[in-house]
């Protein structure tokens, strides 16, 4: 067993070779901090969906909807109300003032059990190859880098020949989240893989319950979306698989892979505060909870508090984390990587493709060239972060930021972008964030003060909802808009605010305002941006 170094800009970090003992990961699940509650709105991109109590496998049609309407049943409708039996963190996990709001079962409970009924051992998911990212911001666009870097490399060398990707939320149809070689899932393979796993998964058969036993009642949404992915991976034959988490780490049910080849956390930030904190520590614990024995660890440069816990938490897997500075390597100009944080998580995502080649591809054609990053980024495409749409006189600036540090993010974006246009151009945001577990007064503040900070100039406020027409409407109510006018007229008192109960309503606006042309910033979720894309694309 040899260990060799590899360099990497500002950074290094050791990856060892293949053929290691497994490690003990024995957790104690029933002290777990982290309870997702998969509480997520209904999409309203899937129009309303029925909910389907009670399902019979001989009269039912099996196809793409039927799939989706069973994979929508398994929501649960809200956080649980009673607290864990046990609301002690573990010993490792760093002492913090306050405690976190522990509520339900770990998500990563009742996965190798459900496994195991679809047929996969833990060597057949270890064989997938996972590439595991976890992180606070930049998870999705760090894990879509890894697969087009890798998928570069594979039609340079022949390998990998085939990749699988699974993220989550989707942006416009449920089968983005899982892709084989940077596609959705084919709607006609998602029907089929889903009802094998349904087969299997007699659970399914029936309402969720959650009163049941955890196996016994079957997997949540997110449980059973992660379940779909390594089912299609195993069935695809996939060469490598990468995976983001959902938004944990330690307990999160993607972390059922035992043996990772390679592990990576983006930058971390105060994020899901309620099951993640209370402190920045705390958070860093549970991300670094994907870290393990035989994986390359590696993450961006973090803050000092933050990276003590990720190399504490690595160290005891015997690993050292390699925290990974930008790539030179990156090209320059490549629109593809702006803003700036793009090549942060772009360079993250170079090093675990290559500690993936290091530890998988045959000898000679185990090295990320300079022309394979460089193909990477040019074919590189991941909707709804940081785009930008011509649309005539305006432009459309779509980003689903969704906490504190990513609008912040956003806006500089947008002011950046806003440098170079002629004069008589309106600045306009489109916003909406509905979620229970997050401040959207605070969020919506921050976002004004950036946008102020930066100088974007915004002159009008269009607040919306998840509704994205009076068709296809969401499951959540946003909260009295008087909050959200009184939240930015205190940072930003001359704007003209405008509320639209639909997203296309919104966009609409946004459509009449500014003879000489507009520019136009829609953020605030993964729920507002979809719609719109798919409205603007539409048209």
């Amino acid at each position: 067993m040899g260990r060799v170094r590899l360099n990497f800009p500002v950074f290094s970090f050791s990856v060892w070779q293949s053929n290691l003992a497994d490690a003990s990961s024995v957790m104690t699940l029933a002290r777990a901090t982290l309870f997702q509650s998969s509480t997520f709105p209904s999409s309203s991109l899937m129009g309303s969906i029925p909910t389907v109590r009670h399902y019979s496998a001989d009269s039912m049609e099996r196809n793409y909807d039927n799939a989706l309407r069973i994979i929508d049943s398994r929501r649960r409708r809200g956080r649980p109300t009673s607290t864990t039996s046990s609301t002690e963190s573990p010993e490792q996990m760093p002492a913090a003032k306050g405690a976190p709001d522990l509520r339900g079962t770990p998500s990563i409970v009742g996965m190798s059990e459900w496994l195991e009924m679809l047929g996969h051992t833990a060597r057949d998911v270890n064989s997938l190859n996972v590439i595991h990212i976890a992180g606070t911001k930049g998870k999705g666009s760090t894990c879509a880098f890894t697969e087009s870097f890798l998928r570069a490399h594979g039609r340079r060398v022949g390998f990998p020949t085939k990749t699988g990707l699974y993220t989550s939320p989707h942006l416009i149809h449920p089968e983005e989240r899982i892709r084989i070689n940077s596609q959705p899932l084919d709607r006609t393979l998602l029907a089929k893989y889903f009802f094998e796993l349904y087969d299997r998964l007699p659970q399914l058969h029936n309402e969720y319950n959650p009163n049941q036993e955890v196996v016994e009642r079957g997997p949540r949404y997110l449980q059973l979306w992660a379940l779909f992915a390594f089912h299609v991976f195993v069935r695809e034959k996939v060469d490598a698989a990468i995976f983001e988490t959902h938004n944990g780490g330690e307990y999160d049910a993607t972390n059922v892979v035992e043996k990772p080849v390679a592990t990576a956390i983006t930058t971390l930030g105060m994020d899901h505060i309620e099951m993640l904190g209370p402190s920045i520590e705390n958070i860093a614990w549970h991300k670094a909870g994907i870290y393990k024995s035989g994986a390359a660890a590696l993450s961006t440069v973090q803050d000092p508090a933050p990276a003590s816990v990720l190399q504490a938490r690595a160290g005891i897997k015997g690993e050292e984390v390699g925290f990974v500075g930008e790539d030179a390597r990156l090209p320059v100009k490549a629109v593809q990587l702006k803003p700036s944080v793009q090549r942060k998580n772009a360079s993250l995502a170079a090093a675990a493709a290559q500690a993936f080649l290091f530890s998988t591809a045959p000898a000679g054609s185990n090295w990320l060239t300079d022309k394979d990053i460089e193909n990477g980024v040019e074919q590189w495409q991941w909707p709804g972060r940081f785009q930008v749409i011509p649309d005539g006189s305006r432009t459309w600036f779509l980003d689903a930021a969704h906490n504190d540090m990513s609008v912040g993010i956003a806006a500089q974006w947008f002011a950046e972008s806003l440098q170079d246009t002629k004069g008589g151009i309106v600045r306009v945001l489109i916003f909406s964030h509905i979620n229970e577990l997050r401040d959207t007064a605070s969020l919506l503040e921050c976002l004004a003060k950036a946008l102020l900070e930066c100088n974007a100039d915004v002159k009008h406020v269009i607040f919306s909802t998840y509704d994205e027409s009076t068709e296809r409407k969401a499951t959540r109510e946003p909260k009295s808009p008087a909050l959200f006018h009184e939240t930015w007229k205190r940072v930003q008192p001359d704007t003209q605010i405008w509320d639209e109960p639909t997203i296309q309503g919104a966009i609409e606006r946004a459509r009449g305002i500014g003879t000489a042309g507009a520019h136009v910033l829609i953020t605030g979720s993964q729920h507002l941006v979809g719609p719109a894309l798919r409205i603007l694309q539409s048209q």
